[in-house]
């Protein structure tokens, strides 16, 4: 009924008094709304409790063409859904099948807010049995790995799935294979390390300890070391002091030039100044498992977080496979696509799974 003007627009509606025909007001109102709209025009939408009723000065129904139906001013406002810009991947689902045909898959998953629902405490983000079994079952037909900003023991420790991939600290720290994607013995699996900023490992030791003693007396706050990286939660912070820690932090760093701030869901993200992020990681994990050949390998990376748009971005650029955000609400984002939460995520590699079984 009406035209959206982009991810951020509002339609405001002030709906005025109104002279109704003598077809009634029901019949002239859908024969407004139905017409078309040109795009100069305001695109006007009147509320279902607003559809004028035909009402005499006595309070009867009827249908006289004198009747004047007038309503108060009202102000009604729309904001447009995620998915009106980057498409539902599920509603989508059979067009991503069509781009992967005669292609394999290469799977990147995010952890905390795509395999599960953000939790108020770090320490106890297990994901589910359910979805620890769509991620096993997936992972037995396209090479998967998981890209989290967590280090990389601790996510192998919620996930505990073998037949991954993990790169931890934003992709600072991969552990990844020589052998074929397919293998899934430990045995054939000669075990690669990667860690680009593992000469910073002693200046993260150094900054967590100040880091943890200064943000100790504001009620909330979580300081958890991520080997490459030193998380600094405040979720749990009373919003008053949400400044005060983001000080706090500033403050630490100044005796530490040689690392960044990066900011993420109710997270303050304290990293090495390096040219290295989780775009970069998704690269090396293609070139390294042999899957960078557009021509019969298309990547999917699904994430929820400001750190996933690194890797939207590179999958853009390369002009091969395709993002996909997990969010509940409207934001710009490099993806293509969107799922509203982590059980829809659950749902799309369910579809995946049932798709390569019944492929030949």
């Amino acid at each position: 009924m009406g035209r959206c003007l982009g991810l951020r627009s509002v339609v405001l509606v002030w709906v005025a008094a109104a002279v109704v025909a003598a077809s009634g007001p029901r019949h002239a109102y859908a024969a407004m709304m139905s017409g078309p709209v040109a795009k100069s025009q305001t695109v006007l939408a009147l509320p279902s409790n607003m559809v004028p009723s035909p009402v005499t000065s006595k309070g009867h129904h009827c249908s006289s063409s004198s009747a004047t139906y007038i309503s108060r001013p009202k102000l009604v406002e729309f904001r447009p859904s995620l998915q009106t810009k980057y498409p539902s991947a599920l509603a989508s689902f059979d067009q991503i099948i069509a781009n992967a045909q005669g292609k394999k898959i290469a799977l990147f998953l995010d952890y905390d807010g795509t395999l599960l629902p953000i939790v108020n405490d770090p320490e106890a983000a297990f994901m589910s049995p359910e979805m620890r079994t769509a991620v096993k079952n997936v992972a037995k037909f396209c090479p998967t790995a998981i890209v989290s900003g967590r280090s990389r023991e601790k996510v192998f420790e919620f996930v505990k799935l073998k037949e991954l991939y993990y790169a931890g600290s934003h992709g600072m720290d991969i552990l990844v294979s020589s052998a074929d994607s397919q293998s899934k013995t430990n045995n054939d699996k000669e075990a690669k390390l990667f860690q680009p900023a593992n000469e910073f490992l002693p200046m993260i030791s150094e900054v967590y300890k100040p880091l943890v003693e200064t943000t100790r007396s504001i009620k909330g706050t979580n300081v958890e070391n991520n080997k490459f990286c030193v998380s600094v939660h405040f979720r749990n912070v009373d919003k008053k002091d949400w400044k005060l820690v983001a000080e706090i932090v500033d403050n630490v760093l100044k005796a530490f030039p040689r690392l960044k701030q990066t900011t993420g869901r109710k997270v303050l993200e304290i990293r090495p100044v390096i040219d290295w992020d989780k775009g970069k990681a998704v690269e090396f994990l293609l070139r390294s498992l042999q899957l960078d050949d557009p021509e019969s390998v298309l990547p999917i990376y699904i994430g929820d977080d400001r750190t996933d748009e690194d890797a939207f971005k590179v999958l853009r650029k390369r002009n091969c496979g395709f993002g996909i955000l997990v969010s509940q609400v409207p934001k710009e984002t490099g993806a293509f696509y969107s799922l509203r939460a982590p059980s829809e995520v659950m749902e799309f590699l369910n579809s995946l799974v049932r798709c390569k079984e019944k492929s030949p």
